[in-house]
C-alpha cells in the first residue's frame, strides 16, 4: 500500500517543485487518492524529518498553509489531522458574527460572493453574549486560515481576541483595539454621530424636544451615547433618553432617535393611528440603512455605514492578503421622515 511518504517523494521528479511545494501537494495528493481519510491523523513533524529529510521549518511551513487552506488542522498536544477532504479550495475561513439581521446579511451576502466558489466558510452568532463569544472562539482556534470577527464590546474581547494569531485576523463591524498591529474594517461610530447630528441641527431645532431610545447595559455603542450629550449640550437642544417606547405614547412636535427597528414600527404604527404626519408633525432618525427604510411611511431618514461594501472589502483583503485598516464611512441619507 502507497503511503503517505511515497506520494510526498514521488514529486521530487518535478524540477519547479520546491521542498514545501513538494509537502503541500503530496499531502493533497495521498488525501485525493484516499490514503488517508478526513478525520485521520497525519504524521508528526519529527517523523517527516526522519523519513524525508527535509528541514523542520519547511515541514512546519507546509502545514501552516494546508490549516490556512482548512484542508489540515491542528490539535494541541495531539497533532495534525485531516479536516476536508475538498483539497481544491484555497482556504477555509470562520466568520464570526453578531446574528443574522439585515444588515449582518448585507455583510454576508457580498462577502460570499465576493471571496467565489473556492473558499469555504464556516459562520458562527455570538449574539452578544460574552460566554458564547468565549466558547466559539476556542473552538474555532488552530482550525482555520482567516478568522473574520465581529468583537463585542466587554473586558473580556481583548484577551480572547489576541487568543488567535494575530496575521490570521481580520475585524469588522465594532472595532477593539489589540497590542499589536492587526487588520480591520470597521465603522466608526462617536465622530460620524456628532456629524451626523451637527448636520441636521436645524431641522432638529424645528420640533421642540429629541427623544433617544437607548437601554443602559445594552450593546448599543456607548459613542453614539456620548455624541448624543455632547450634542444636545452644544446645540441647547432639549432631549430626554428614554430606556423604551411605550405604545400609544407618540407626541407632536418630538424627534425620535433610535437604533432599534423595532421601536420605529411601533413610533410609525401610533402615527397613523394618531394621523401624525412624518417629517411634519414628528421625526425620525433612525441608525442603519436598509431598503424597507426608503420606502416606508415616505421614507426614513437614516445613517449608516455601508455593510455591503465593508462585506466586499473584507473579503477582498482575503483573497489579496493584504494589510488592511479601514473605517467604512457613515453616510447621512436625508428622506421624508427629518
Amino acid at each position: 500500500m502507497i503511503t503517505i511518504f511515497e506520494k510526498i517523494q514521488e514529486l521530487e521528479e518535478i524540477p519547479s517543485f520546491s521542498k514545501h511545494e513538494q509537502f503541500v501537494q503530496g499531502i493533497i495528493n495521498a488525501i485525493d487518492e484516499k490514503i488517508i481519510s478526513k478525520g485521520e491523523a497525519l504524521p508528526s513533524i519529527n517523523v517527516l524529518i526522519k523519513k524525508l529529510g527535509f528541514a523542520r521549518e519547511t515541514i512546519m511551513k507546509g502545514y501552516r498553509e494546508l490549516i490556512g487552506r482548512g484542508i489540515v488542522e491542528s490539535k494541541n498536544r495531539h497533532g495534525y489531522f485531516v479536516a476536508n477532504e475538498h483539497t481544491e479550495q484555497t482556504i477555509r475561513v470562520a466568520l464570526l458574527m453578531y446574528l443574522i439581521d439585515s444588515f449582518q446579511e448585507q455583510f454576508y451576502r457580498n462577502f460570499r460572493n465576493e471571496l467565489g466558489p473556492n473558499v469555504h466558510i464556516d459562520v458562527f452568532f455570538h449574539h452578544g453574549n460574552i460566554t458564547i463569544f468565549e466558547t466559539m472562539l476556542h473552538m474555532i482556534k488552530g482550525k482555520y486560515g482567516v478568522y473574520v470577527i465581529s468583537p463585542i464590546p466587554h473586558p473580556k474581547t481583548k484577551h480572547l481576541l489576541e487568543l488567535l494569531p494575530i496575521n490570521k485576523l481580520i475585524m469588522f463591524d465594532r472595532y477593539e483595539d489589540l497590542d499589536d498591529e492587526f487588520n480591520y474594517i470597521t465603522q466608526e461610530f462617536e465622530q460620524s454621530t456628532y456629524r451626523i447630528l451637527a448636520e441636521l441641527a436645524e431641522t432638529i431645532k424645528k420640533f421642540n424636544e429629541l427623544i433617544f431610545f437607548h437601554v443602559p447595559g445594552s450593546l448599543d455603542p456607548v459613542e453614539i451615547i456620548k455624541s448624543f450629550k455632547k450634542f444636545t449640550k452644544d446645540f441647547k437642544i432639549k432631549n430626554r433618553i428614554l430606556n423604551e417606547y411605550k405604545p400609544g405614547s407618540v407626541e407632536k412636535g418630538k424627534v425620535y432617535f433610535t437604533l432599534d427597528n423595532s421601536e420605529i414600527w411601533k413610533i410609525m404604527k401610533d402615527c397613523e393611528i394618531k394621523q401624525l404626519e412624518l417629517g411634519k408633525d414628528i421625526g425620525i432618525l433612525s441608525h442603519n440603512d436598509e431598503v424597507v427604510k426608503e420606502i416606508i411611511g415616505g421614507g426614513l431618514t437614516t445613517y449608516s455605514a455601508d455593510f455591503s461594501l465593508m462585506g466586499k472589502r473584507v473579503a477582498q483583503a482575503i483573497l489579496r492578503k493584504e494589510k488592511v485598516q479601514e473605517i467604512i464611512p457613515t453616510i447621512l441619507i436625508r428622506r421624508k421622515s427629518l
